[in-house]
This record gives C-alpha cells, sequence and structure tokens, in this order.
C-alpha cells in the first residue's frame, strides 16, 4: 500500500502536468462551480476557503459572495496550478498559497464557508483532511464537497463503474463527515453535479 506521502507526491505530479490550459479543456463548468457557491452561502463580508482550488476558478465567485469587506483564500497543494490561477488573474480576488489540505497553515474557526472542489477523493487520508476543515472554520459554518460532475457521468467519462468504497457515497460520507466534526445536510449526486453539503458541528 503507498504511503500518505508517496501518495501525495503522486497527486502533486498528476495536476503539476496537467495545470496549463486546465480551464479550457472544462469551458463548461463555470455555471457549476456558481450553484454550488450559492448552495455554499458564504456571508457577505465573511471568511471563504477554496480548499483544493486548483486554478481558483471558483475564487471569482465566492469573492462576489462575501462582498469587498470579505476574505477570500485559494490553497492547493500544487504550486504549478497556482501560478496557472495567478496567470489568469485569480490573485485579485483573494489570495493563492501552496499547502497540504491535511496541514492547513491556517488558524482554527478562520472561516465561514469552505469549499473543496473535486478534492476528498484525492486525500491520501480523508479523514485527517475533513477532520483538519473542520478545525479552521468555525462552529455553524458550511462546507460543499463539490464536482461539476455526478459520479455516475464521472466515472463513465473516465471508462471505469462506480466503486462500492468510493468516499463520495452517502454510505460512507455521511459517517466520516460525522467522525470528523461534520453533519450532512445536503447530497445532491445526479447526472448534472456532486454536491454535499455540511454543517460545522457546535459540540
Amino acid at each position: 500500500m503507498a504511503s500518505i506521502g508517496s501518495e501525495r507526491a503522486r497527486v502533486r505530479v498528476f495536476f503539476a502536468e496537467r495545470a496549463v490550459g486546465w480551464e479550457t479543456r472544462y469551458p463548461d463548468d463555470t455555471p457549476a462551480y456558481t450553484a454550488a457557491v450559492a448552495a455554499l452561502e458564504p456571508p457577505p463580508g465573511g471568511r471563504a476557503l477554496d480548499a483544493g482550488c486548483g486554478t481558483a476558478r471558483a475564487l471569482p465567485l465566492l469573492r462576489a459572495a462575501v462582498g469587498p469587506a470579505g476574505d477570500v483564500v485559494g490553497l492547493d497543494l500544487t504550486p504549478e496550478m497556482l501560478r496557472e490561477a495567478a496567470v489568469l488573474g485569480r490573485r485579485a480576488d483573494g489570495a493563492l498559497i501552496e499547502a497540504d489540505s491535511a496541514q492547513l497553515p491556517l488558524r482554527a474557526g478562520a472561516f465561514d464557508a469552505v469549499l473543496a472542489a473535486g478534492l476528498v477523493h484525492h486525500l491520501p487520508d480523508p479523514a485527517a483532511g475533513l477532520r483538519e476543515l473542520a478545525r479552521v472554520t468555525r462552529p455553524g459554518g458550511r462546507l460543499a464537497l463539490f464536482h461539476p460532475l455526478g459520479r455516475a457521468a464521472l466515472a463513465a467519462r473516465r471508462g471505469h463503474a462506480l466503486r462500492a468504497d468510493d468516499i463520495r457515497a452517502e454510505r460512507q460520507l455521511r459517517p466520516l463527515l460525522s467522525a470528523t466534526g461534520w453533519e450532512l445536510s445536503l447530497l445532491d449526486d445526479s447526472e448534472e453535479r456532486y454536491l454535499a453539503v455540511a454543517v460545522r458541528r457546535r459540540h
């Protein structure tokens, strides 16, 4: 079995090779991102984190939600993705930080809303990652696990069947969220998108 370190390195190499031009491969995803941010409900004047932000496609949407009085941070493991985000002008909408989602250089309870698009199934230790996202989210804050395609559509695109042990399936996800400080409040795994919204428990 691969170590967490080697799995993290594999993910980093995978995305580094695809960073330049990433968004041109998926030009129609913005409406799905817009709907996901709306479901996340970042509060005006609040603080929003895009964890595993990639090219930071969601940063302008998060900035529009929190407004000029709010704060927006995009964080990713892959420096090549962050460089592409900078080329696309995303620093105008928030800070870009290179860091591992399982070891966030952020203070506890700092954020009101966290978007994690295409992240959770790439984490070597999903429980550790979700626990760390809970740490930096205030009690009552919200998390959106998102992908612009549903699991079945994404599996079909890649030419394989859905796995029974997929961490994003409700059977696995609900207890995992509960064990890491979250309560699942919405799950939409349709053809058009995957969206799971959870609330940071107060106790």
